[in-house]
């Protein structure tokens, strides 16, 4: 027929323990041969290697964590590397969100101290000195008071910022939890803000409610709690409110600071990563196959050594050798460092049979 193959061989190779990484690495990379699976019977989590394959899997996920951060900002032994740069970098990654977190807080707090103040001054005006809120003489059944005992009871006021489409379902549960004993104000904030749980953009309005009592405010803080609304203390005065609002600017600006100091570091350890992370990635692929092809071996316990059946074509046998040869060099070093005898030869092939192949 036209269509034939190389004359092909199935070769079996014993492989000397602590060389045999380094010879399947070589026989990778010229891509000779095709290894059998001499372990069926053996689920893959039995096998000789299954935690060096973790190991590697492990490296990936770093990896990939890595390569991700490279894309965002950037568009010693590889697996202590890998740790210890996660390690750095997981560590200024949840500082910068952490201050992130807090420059979006004292930002939230800023236009609530703002905007409120347009809400007293409006409600002071418009209402007079001589307004009762509650003047009615009856029983209230939500405070189990006369109005007149309301008049003498503390005025207290929560404030804070809530999601723009929440507003409504919020007024309407204000009025028939509170029987409508409370005063809710409300303006949209400008400048689009994160949220503080999911990180998305999105418009908050700033409110401001009064009310009477310990009582109706316990049920207005359980309201506000359900609805997530993000609540700041508000000021007694207007003294008290520019003494804030001077404070936050004063920290907004040096969290600012802090931030960009931050990202210029978290860049620099980026860009220094970025030389070698697609190598590393590259490595760790390699890796990751050795041992899987490993893993496709048996081990002989009397010699101590793994045996490999492969695929291989006849005229590439004394590449084979070559490979297995070279791979053996590193432990030839390894052992003559340590003045240890070691065999010339690291595997050998013998032919079981020999056949023509068809594609």
């Amino acid at each position: 027929m036209v269509f034939r193959s190389e004359e092909m061989c199935l070769a079996q190779l014993f492989l000397q323990s602590g060389s045999e990484y380094d010879c399947i690495s070589e026989l990778g990379e010229l891509g000779l041969v095709e290894f059998r699976d001499l372990n069926p019977s053996v689920s893959s989590f039995q096998r000789r290697f299954v935690s060096e394959i973790k190991r590697c899997e492990e490296m990936e996920r770093i990896l990939v964590y890595l390569v991700h951060l490279l894309f965002s900002f950037c568009g010693t032994d590889v697996q202590e590397q890998l740790q210890r740069l996660e390690m750095e970098l997981s560590e200024v990654a949840k500082n910068k969100e952490k201050l992130q977190r807090n420059l979006l807080e004292l930002t939230e707090y800023t236009h609530m101290l703002k905007i409120t103040r347009t809400f007293i001054h409006s409600r002071s005006r418009a209402l007079g000195p001589q307004y009762e809120e509650f003047p009615t003489m009856e029983t209230d059944s939500v405070t189990g008071c006369t109005g007149m005992q309301r008049l003498g009871a503390k005025l207290g006021f929560i404030s804070g910022l809530i999601q723009r489409v929440k507003v409504e379902a919020f007024e309407r549960m204000l009025w028939r939890v509170c029987k409508g004993y409370t005063i809710l104000s409300y303006a949209e904030v400008d400048e689009n803000l994160a949220d503080l749980d999911t990180g998305e953009i999105s418009k908050s309005v700033v409110f401001l409610i009064s009310f009477w009592g310990d009582q109706i405010g316990q049920k207005v803080q359980k309201i506000c709690d359900c609805y997530h609304c993000h609540l700041y203390p508000h000021p007694e005065n207007d003294e008290e409110r520019a003494d804030v609002l001077d404070s936050l600017r004063t920290r907004i600006q040096d969290l600012n600071n802090v931030l960009h100091r931050t990202e210029d570091y978290l860049r620099q350890v980026l860009q220094k990563a970025s030389e070698s992370a697609f190598t590393w990635v590259l490595q760790v692929k390699k890796m990751k196959a050795i041992y899987h092809i490993l893993n496709l071996c048996s081990f002989d316990v009397t010699n101590k050594c793994l045996i490999a059946e492969v695929w291989c074509p006849v005229s590439d046998l004394a590449n084979l050798r070559g490979a297995l040869e070279e791979g053996s060099v590193s432990l030839k070093l390894l052992w003559n460092q340590k003045k240890k005898r070691c065999s010339n030869e690291v595997g050998m092939i013998q032919h079981l049979s020999q056949c023509r192949v068809s594609f």
